[in-house]
Protein backbone atom coordinates (compact mmCIF):
# COMPACT_ATOMS: atom_id res chain seq x y z
CA UNK A 1 0.00 0.00 0.00
CA UNK A 2 1.23 3.91 -0.73
CA UNK A 3 -0.25 5.51 2.40
CA UNK A 4 2.66 4.89 4.86
CA UNK A 5 2.11 7.29 7.86
CA UNK A 6 -0.87 8.89 7.45
CA UNK A 7 -1.37 11.61 9.51
CA UNK A 8 2.36 13.01 7.62
CA UNK A 9 0.93 12.34 4.15
CA UNK A 10 -1.12 16.48 4.41
CA UNK A 11 2.71 17.81 5.56
CA UNK A 12 4.42 16.05 2.88
CA UNK A 13 1.91 17.14 0.46
CA UNK A 14 2.38 20.74 1.87
CA UNK A 15 5.60 20.40 1.36
CA UNK A 16 6.19 19.46 -2.38
CA UNK A 17 4.46 23.04 -3.69
CA UNK A 18 7.93 24.35 -4.52
CA UNK A 19 8.36 21.08 -6.84
CA UNK A 20 5.67 20.95 -8.45
CA UNK A 21 5.71 25.20 -9.08
CA UNK A 22 2.05 25.77 -8.03
CA UNK A 23 0.60 29.32 -8.47
CA UNK A 24 -0.71 31.03 -5.69
CA UNK A 25 -4.29 31.29 -4.73
CA UNK A 26 -5.25 34.25 -6.33
CA UNK A 27 -3.16 33.44 -9.89
CA UNK A 28 -4.16 29.88 -10.13
CA UNK A 29 -6.39 28.38 -12.50
CA UNK A 30 -10.19 28.01 -11.22
CA UNK A 31 -12.72 25.62 -11.99
CA UNK A 32 -16.24 25.40 -11.26
CA UNK A 33 -17.72 22.63 -9.43
CA UNK A 34 -21.09 22.68 -11.11
CA UNK A 35 -19.59 21.67 -14.35
CA UNK A 36 -18.64 18.10 -13.03
CA UNK A 37 -22.07 17.91 -11.00
CA UNK A 38 -24.11 18.69 -14.05
CA UNK A 39 -22.24 15.95 -16.08
CA UNK A 40 -21.78 13.40 -13.32
CA UNK A 41 -25.77 13.28 -12.25
CA UNK A 42 -27.71 13.88 -15.72
CA UNK A 43 -29.82 10.70 -16.11
CA UNK A 44 -31.89 11.33 -19.13
CA UNK A 45 -31.90 8.62 -22.15
CA UNK A 46 -29.92 10.85 -24.07
CA UNK A 47 -26.99 11.00 -21.51
CA UNK A 48 -24.54 9.28 -23.64
CA UNK A 49 -24.95 11.44 -26.79
CA UNK A 50 -25.06 14.27 -24.82
CA UNK A 51 -21.53 13.23 -22.96
CA UNK A 52 -19.79 12.66 -26.24
CA UNK A 53 -20.73 15.79 -27.59
CA UNK A 54 -19.53 17.57 -24.82
CA UNK A 55 -16.39 15.85 -24.61
CA UNK A 56 -15.58 16.68 -27.85
CA UNK A 57 -16.30 20.14 -27.51
CA UNK A 58 -13.87 19.88 -24.46
CA UNK A 59 -10.86 18.17 -26.27
CA UNK A 60 -9.23 16.39 -24.04
CA UNK A 61 -8.73 15.34 -20.12
CA UNK A 62 -6.38 15.03 -17.39
CA UNK A 63 -5.59 11.38 -16.19
CA UNK A 64 -3.46 10.57 -12.95
CA UNK A 65 -3.01 7.07 -12.61
CA UNK A 66 -0.23 5.03 -11.06
CA UNK A 67 -0.83 2.27 -13.48
CA UNK A 68 1.54 0.20 -15.45
CA UNK A 69 2.84 2.77 -18.37
CA UNK A 70 2.26 -0.46 -20.76
CA UNK A 71 -1.30 -0.98 -19.71
CA UNK A 72 -2.35 2.44 -19.25
CA UNK A 73 -1.29 3.18 -23.39
CA UNK A 74 -3.71 0.61 -24.12
CA UNK A 75 -6.74 2.08 -22.74
CA UNK A 76 -6.08 5.69 -23.79
CA UNK A 77 -5.41 4.56 -26.92
CA UNK A 78 -8.37 3.12 -27.05
CA UNK A 79 -10.45 5.51 -25.45
CA UNK A 80 -8.91 8.46 -28.33
CA UNK A 81 -9.76 6.17 -31.26
CA UNK A 82 -13.56 5.53 -29.85
CA UNK A 83 -14.47 8.75 -28.57
CA UNK A 84 -11.45 11.50 -30.47
CA UNK A 85 -10.75 12.89 -27.00
CA UNK A 86 -7.18 13.17 -25.98
CA UNK A 87 -5.92 11.57 -22.77
CA UNK A 88 -3.11 13.47 -21.05
CA UNK A 89 -1.13 11.05 -18.82
CA UNK A 90 0.41 12.08 -15.61
CA UNK A 91 1.88 8.77 -14.24
CA UNK A 92 3.59 8.31 -10.64
CA UNK A 93 2.74 6.12 -7.65
CA UNK A 94 -0.38 6.37 -5.90
CA UNK A 95 1.02 8.04 -2.81
CA UNK A 96 2.52 10.75 -5.32
CA UNK A 97 -0.83 10.87 -6.84
CA UNK A 98 -2.77 11.95 -3.70
CA UNK A 99 -0.04 14.47 -2.48
CA UNK A 100 0.14 16.17 -5.88
CA UNK A 101 -3.93 16.30 -6.06
CA UNK A 102 -4.14 17.50 -2.47
CA UNK A 103 -1.86 20.34 -2.48
CA UNK A 104 -2.81 21.67 -6.09
CA UNK A 105 -6.39 21.96 -4.37
CA UNK A 106 -4.99 23.77 -1.56
CA UNK A 107 -3.35 26.14 -4.10
CA UNK A 108 -6.90 26.58 -5.82
CA UNK A 109 -5.36 24.72 -8.95
CA UNK A 110 -7.50 22.28 -10.20
CA UNK A 111 -5.52 20.62 -13.66
CA UNK A 112 -6.55 17.25 -12.74
CA UNK A 113 -9.84 15.86 -14.19
CA UNK A 114 -10.13 11.76 -13.28
CA UNK A 115 -7.67 9.93 -11.30
CA UNK A 116 -7.17 5.79 -11.13
CA UNK A 117 -5.41 4.38 -8.70
CA UNK A 118 -5.35 2.11 -5.12
CA UNK A 119 -8.16 2.32 -3.14
CA UNK A 120 -6.95 3.72 0.07
CA UNK A 121 -5.86 6.68 -1.78
CA UNK A 122 -8.81 7.11 -3.56
CA UNK A 123 -10.58 6.92 -0.62
CA UNK A 124 -8.37 9.52 1.09
CA UNK A 125 -9.21 11.72 -1.84
CA UNK A 126 -12.71 11.16 -0.60
CA UNK A 127 -12.18 12.14 3.07
CA UNK A 128 -10.55 15.60 1.33
CA UNK A 129 -14.23 15.78 -0.74
CA UNK A 130 -12.28 16.29 -3.99
CA UNK A 131 -14.06 13.15 -5.78
CA UNK A 132 -17.43 13.74 -7.12
CA UNK A 133 -20.02 11.13 -7.05
CA UNK A 134 -21.31 9.56 -10.54
CA UNK A 135 -24.74 8.35 -11.17
CA UNK A 136 -23.43 5.82 -14.60
CA UNK A 137 -25.93 3.06 -15.31
CA UNK A 138 -22.86 1.13 -15.57
CA UNK A 139 -22.64 0.85 -11.69
CA UNK A 140 -25.14 -2.01 -11.91
CA UNK A 141 -22.70 -4.15 -13.75
CA UNK A 142 -20.17 -4.64 -11.25
CA UNK A 143 -19.69 -6.50 -8.38
CA UNK A 144 -21.01 -5.09 -4.61
CA UNK A 145 -17.53 -5.03 -3.17
CA UNK A 146 -16.05 -2.32 -6.09
CA UNK A 147 -19.00 0.13 -5.00
CA UNK A 148 -17.95 2.96 -1.90
CA UNK A 149 -21.28 3.47 -0.05
CA UNK A 150 -20.57 7.29 -1.15
CA UNK A 151 -20.01 6.11 -4.90
CA UNK A 152 -17.36 8.91 -4.95
CA UNK A 153 -15.04 6.50 -6.68
CA UNK A 154 -15.36 2.66 -8.31
CA UNK A 155 -13.64 0.21 -7.90
CA UNK A 156 -12.33 -1.41 -11.97
CA UNK A 157 -9.86 -3.59 -11.12
CA UNK A 158 -9.13 -5.84 -7.98
CA UNK A 159 -5.14 -6.11 -7.17
CA UNK A 160 -4.74 -9.79 -6.13
CA UNK A 161 -1.56 -10.41 -3.55
CA UNK A 162 -0.53 -13.58 -4.69
CA UNK A 163 2.59 -15.66 -4.20
CA UNK A 164 5.12 -15.07 -6.83
CA UNK A 165 8.05 -17.78 -7.77
CA UNK A 166 10.97 -18.85 -9.48
CA UNK A 167 9.51 -21.70 -11.36
CA UNK A 168 13.40 -22.48 -12.15
CA UNK A 169 14.15 -22.74 -8.48
CA UNK A 170 11.03 -23.49 -6.72
CA UNK A 171 9.04 -26.73 -7.42
CA UNK A 172 5.39 -26.76 -7.23
CA UNK A 173 5.45 -29.87 -5.42
CA UNK A 174 7.31 -27.27 -2.33
CA UNK A 175 4.97 -24.79 -2.56
CA UNK A 176 3.68 -23.76 1.07
CA UNK A 177 -1.02 -24.98 1.77
CA UNK A 178 -0.51 -22.80 4.58
CA UNK A 179 0.90 -19.67 5.84
CA UNK A 180 2.69 -21.92 8.68
CA UNK A 181 4.31 -23.93 5.98
CA UNK A 182 5.89 -21.09 5.65
CA UNK A 183 8.02 -21.65 8.83
CA UNK A 184 9.96 -24.82 7.15
CA UNK A 185 13.71 -24.07 6.93
CA UNK A 186 13.54 -24.60 3.63
CA UNK A 187 12.65 -21.64 2.84
CA UNK A 188 15.53 -19.82 4.68
CA UNK A 189 16.48 -17.10 2.88
CA UNK A 190 14.50 -17.30 -0.12
CA UNK A 191 11.21 -15.24 1.24
CA UNK A 192 10.47 -11.55 0.14
CA UNK A 193 7.45 -8.54 0.58
CA UNK A 194 6.94 -5.53 -0.81
CA UNK A 195 7.92 -2.75 1.81
CA UNK A 196 4.49 -1.19 1.99
CA UNK A 197 1.83 -3.87 2.25
CA UNK A 198 0.82 -3.57 5.59
CA UNK A 199 -3.02 -3.72 4.01
CA UNK A 200 -1.92 -7.19 2.46
CA UNK A 201 -0.77 -7.86 6.09
CA UNK A 202 -3.56 -6.98 8.19
CA UNK A 203 -6.11 -8.69 5.88
CA UNK A 204 -4.46 -11.82 6.38
CA UNK A 205 -3.55 -11.38 10.18
CA UNK A 206 -7.05 -10.65 10.15
CA UNK A 207 -7.38 -13.85 8.73
CA UNK A 208 -5.70 -16.08 10.58
CA UNK A 209 -6.76 -14.06 13.90
CA UNK A 210 -4.46 -11.52 15.41
CA UNK A 211 -2.47 -13.30 18.15
CA UNK A 212 -1.84 -16.23 15.90
CA UNK A 213 -1.17 -13.99 13.09
CA UNK A 214 1.08 -11.77 14.75
CA UNK A 215 3.22 -14.98 16.33
CA UNK A 216 3.34 -16.72 12.94
CA UNK A 217 4.92 -14.03 11.35
CA UNK A 218 7.18 -13.19 14.03
CA UNK A 219 8.41 -16.29 14.32
CA UNK A 220 8.77 -16.27 10.05
CA UNK A 221 11.15 -13.52 10.26
CA UNK A 222 13.39 -15.09 12.75
CA UNK A 223 13.83 -18.41 11.75
CA UNK A 224 14.07 -17.29 7.74
CA UNK A 225 14.55 -14.02 7.10
CA UNK A 226 12.56 -12.01 4.71
CA UNK A 227 13.81 -9.27 2.20
CA UNK A 228 11.73 -6.23 2.07
CA UNK A 229 12.33 -4.34 -1.20
CA UNK A 230 9.58 -1.54 -2.29
CA UNK A 231 7.75 -1.41 -5.12
CA UNK A 232 5.40 -4.68 -6.53
CA UNK A 233 7.43 -4.74 -10.41
CA UNK A 234 11.11 -4.71 -8.83
CA UNK A 235 10.03 -7.31 -6.61
CA UNK A 236 8.12 -9.31 -9.25
CA UNK A 237 11.43 -8.99 -11.38
CA UNK A 238 13.39 -10.26 -8.14
CA UNK A 239 11.38 -13.13 -8.49
CA UNK A 240 12.47 -13.85 -12.19
CA UNK A 241 16.27 -13.31 -11.64
CA UNK A 242 16.39 -15.32 -8.89
CA UNK A 243 17.45 -12.84 -6.14
CA UNK A 244 14.57 -13.35 -4.31
CA UNK A 245 13.05 -16.98 -5.21
CA UNK A 246 10.23 -16.35 -3.46
CA UNK A 247 7.75 -13.49 -3.32
CA UNK A 248 4.74 -13.06 -0.63
CA UNK A 249 3.00 -9.88 -2.41
CA UNK A 250 3.36 -9.51 -5.51
CA UNK A 251 0.67 -8.56 -7.80
CA UNK A 252 -0.98 -11.50 -9.35
CA UNK A 253 -1.51 -9.67 -12.99
CA UNK A 254 2.01 -8.65 -13.15
CA UNK A 255 3.34 -11.78 -12.62
CA UNK A 256 0.93 -13.67 -14.84
CA UNK A 257 1.96 -10.77 -18.03
CA UNK A 258 5.31 -11.93 -17.35
CA UNK A 259 4.97 -15.32 -17.29
CA UNK A 260 3.05 -15.59 -20.26
CA UNK A 261 6.08 -13.52 -22.20
CA UNK A 262 8.30 -16.60 -21.40
CA UNK A 263 9.78 -15.75 -17.71
CA UNK A 264 10.84 -17.66 -15.32
CA UNK A 265 8.09 -16.98 -12.81
CA UNK A 266 4.38 -18.83 -11.90
CA UNK A 267 2.16 -17.60 -8.80
CA UNK A 268 -0.52 -19.08 -6.51
CA UNK A 269 -2.73 -17.76 -3.51
CA UNK A 270 -3.40 -19.18 -0.29
CA UNK A 271 -6.84 -19.09 0.31
CA UNK A 272 -8.54 -16.71 0.82
CA UNK A 273 -6.83 -14.78 -1.51
CA UNK A 274 -6.53 -11.29 -0.37
CA UNK A 275 -7.87 -8.50 -2.86
CA UNK A 276 -7.77 -4.39 -2.87
CA UNK A 277 -9.57 -2.78 -5.42
CA UNK A 278 -7.98 -0.19 -7.22
CA UNK A 279 -10.08 2.63 -8.62
CA UNK A 280 -11.22 5.87 -10.79
CA UNK A 281 -12.62 8.63 -9.15
CA UNK A 282 -13.82 12.50 -11.26
CA UNK A 283 -12.71 15.23 -9.41
CA UNK A 284 -15.03 17.82 -8.29
CA UNK A 285 -13.91 20.27 -10.47
CA UNK A 286 -12.54 18.82 -13.26
CA UNK A 287 -11.88 21.41 -16.04
CA UNK A 288 -12.89 19.21 -18.70
CA UNK A 289 -16.29 16.97 -16.80
CA UNK A 290 -17.75 15.81 -19.43
CA UNK A 291 -14.92 14.24 -20.60
CA UNK A 292 -13.67 12.90 -17.35
CA UNK A 293 -17.34 11.26 -17.04
CA UNK A 294 -17.13 10.00 -20.35
CA UNK A 295 -13.59 8.17 -19.47
CA UNK A 296 -15.11 6.77 -15.76
CA UNK A 297 -17.64 5.49 -17.96
CA UNK A 298 -15.21 3.45 -20.59
CA UNK A 299 -13.40 1.96 -17.49
CA UNK A 300 -16.71 0.02 -16.40
CA UNK A 301 -17.40 -1.08 -20.15
CA UNK A 302 -14.93 -1.33 -22.77
CA UNK A 303 -12.18 -1.68 -20.40
CA UNK A 304 -13.50 -4.26 -18.30
CA UNK A 305 -12.54 -6.32 -21.31
CA UNK A 306 -9.22 -4.80 -22.30
CA UNK A 307 -8.20 -5.42 -18.60
CA UNK A 308 -8.84 -9.22 -18.88
CA UNK A 309 -6.95 -9.90 -21.49
CA UNK A 310 -4.65 -8.19 -20.25
CA UNK A 311 -4.85 -10.42 -16.67
CA UNK A 312 -6.47 -8.12 -14.77
CA UNK A 313 -9.00 -9.11 -12.26
CA UNK A 314 -12.22 -6.78 -13.74
CA UNK A 315 -14.52 -5.49 -11.35
CA UNK A 316 -17.47 -6.08 -14.19
CA UNK A 317 -19.35 -9.20 -12.59
CA UNK A 318 -18.99 -10.33 -16.40
CA UNK A 319 -15.73 -10.92 -16.31
CA UNK A 320 -14.89 -14.75 -15.60
CA UNK A 321 -11.05 -15.82 -14.26
CA UNK A 322 -10.25 -18.10 -11.86
CA UNK A 323 -9.36 -15.78 -8.79
CA UNK A 324 -13.06 -14.57 -9.28
CA UNK A 325 -14.21 -18.14 -8.94
CA UNK A 326 -12.42 -18.46 -5.56
CA UNK A 327 -13.16 -17.22 -1.71
CA UNK A 328 -11.76 -13.38 -1.66
CA UNK A 329 -10.73 -11.61 1.18
CA UNK A 330 -11.34 -8.17 0.00
CA UNK A 331 -9.55 -5.22 1.80
CA UNK A 332 -11.61 -2.23 3.08
CA UNK A 333 -9.82 0.81 2.05
CA UNK A 334 -11.83 2.56 4.78
CA UNK A 335 -10.74 0.69 7.88
CA UNK A 336 -6.98 0.44 6.01
CA UNK A 337 -7.35 4.39 6.55
CA UNK A 338 -8.67 4.02 10.54
CA UNK A 339 -6.22 1.33 11.56
CA UNK A 340 -3.41 2.88 9.50
CA UNK A 341 -0.84 3.97 12.08
CA UNK A 342 -1.22 0.46 13.92
CA UNK A 343 -0.77 -2.00 11.13
CA UNK A 344 2.05 0.70 9.82
CA UNK A 345 4.05 0.28 13.40
CA UNK A 346 3.32 -3.65 13.06
CA UNK A 347 4.57 -4.04 9.63
CA UNK A 348 7.87 -2.10 10.55
CA UNK A 349 8.35 -3.92 13.47
CA UNK A 350 7.80 -6.94 12.78
CA UNK A 351 9.23 -7.16 8.60
CA UNK A 352 11.44 -3.40 7.65
CA UNK A 353 13.21 -3.82 10.66
CA UNK A 354 14.49 -7.15 10.88
CA UNK A 355 14.64 -7.46 7.45
CA UNK A 356 17.66 -9.88 6.13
Amino acid sequence: MAIRNLHRWALAALSCCALLGLAPAAEAQSSSPQGSLEAATYKGADRQQRLVAAARKEGSLLLYTSAPPDDVAILTNTFEQKYGVKVRVWRASAENILNRTATEARGNRFEVDIIDTNGPEMESLHREKLLQAVDSPYLADLIPQAIRPHREWVGTRLNIFAFGYNSNLVKKADLPKTYEDLLDPKWKGKLGVDATDDDWFSAVVGVLGEARGLKLFRDLVAKNGISVRKGHTLLTNLVISGEVPMALTVYNYKAEQLKNKGAPIDWFVISPAIARSNGAGVLRRAPHPNAAVLYYDFMLTDAQSILLKRDFVPTSKKADTKLNRMPLKFIDAAVVLDENDKWNKLFDEIFVKQAK
